[in-house]
């Protein structure tokens, strides 16, 4: 049985052409679909952002399905031989690598995370900025941008902080004396994040209050306009509120002396 076809440079051309091809379309919907998705707006765009790693595994997988006949003899025997030989040596040499593609397939279904996502994985937090075949990208806080393989999928915990949408919940907290009034607290933190630039006032503001062994703790929860603005809207609210909180003469806990073994708070 004759495997390979006679290669010559009819064969060469016409191989490299689609390589080429391939290549070229790959980059077009990589630059060109966020281009459109930008001029979209709400889940239209994050649909359009999702497409690209749909696309690019569908022109991964024609391409070499059209280079193969050019260079092998295309009988079903022939086929069947070469496609059971590569797995088999793709399966022991790059198991972790082929899992890790594997997990980027369900990825595509499942949409554990897409382009513009807030995600954690093992405490590394981020913005979901690429999503390749193996792995996908992770912009941090600190502009740090962290590679993470899709095979983390099977074991590890993804915690998604706006799966797929524009809301994405912040938190502020403070940490108050314990003789106040709650009524008076509440309100000035309430009428602080309703003042706030970047509040999405069409989602609720909560305010959660619980008595700490040293403080009550009051956590204001609430939504920015847009999930790039949510360390903006934290420091606004924290540094808004706690000037709020002054001005009723509202005490905070502070840690005690420098030197004690076992300072806890004084209030």
């Amino acid at each position: 049985m004759e495997l390979f076809q006679q290669i010559n440079q009819e064969a060469l051309i016409r191989g490299a052409l689609v390589a080429g091809l391939a290549l070229v379309l790959i980059g077009l919907s990589q630059r060109t679909i966020p281009w459109i998705a930008d001029r979209l707006s709400g889940r239209q765009r994050l649909y359009a952002l999702a497409t690209v790693p749909l696309i690019r595994l569908v022109i991964i997988l024609v391409a070499p399905w059209m280079i193969i006949p050019i260079v092998v003899d295309p009988t079903a025997e022939n086929i069947f031989a070469l496609l059971g030989a590569l797995g088999l040596a793709l399966g022991f040499a790059f198991k972790d690598y082929v899992g890790s593609l594997i997990a980027g397939i369900v990825t595509l279904y499942e949409l554990p995370y897409r382009l513009g996502d807030w995600v954690s994985v093992e405490g590394v937090y981020g913005e979901v900025k690429s999503i390749g075949m193996r792995s996908f990208e992770i912009l941090t806080p600190d502009d740090t941008m962290v590679v993470i393989p899709h095979l983390k999928l099977w074991g590890e915990n993804i915690f998604n902080a706006n799966d797929g949408s524009r809301h994405l919940q912040c938190a502020a907290n403070f940490y108050l004396h314990p003789e106040h009034d709650p009524r008076q607290v509440i309100q000035a933190l309430e009428d602080t994040a309703m003042t706030s630039v970047y509040l999405q006032v069409l989602k609720p503001v909560t305010i959660i209050a619980s008595e700490g062994p040293w403080a009550t703790e009051y956590r204001v929860k609430a939504y920015p306009v847009d999930p790039g603005d949510q360390f903006r809207f934290t420091t606004d609210l924290t540094l808004r509120g706690k000037q709020a909180l002054m001005a009723l003469g509202v005490r905070f806990p502070t840690y005690g002396a420098p030197g004690n073994e076992n300072p806890g708070l004084k209030i």
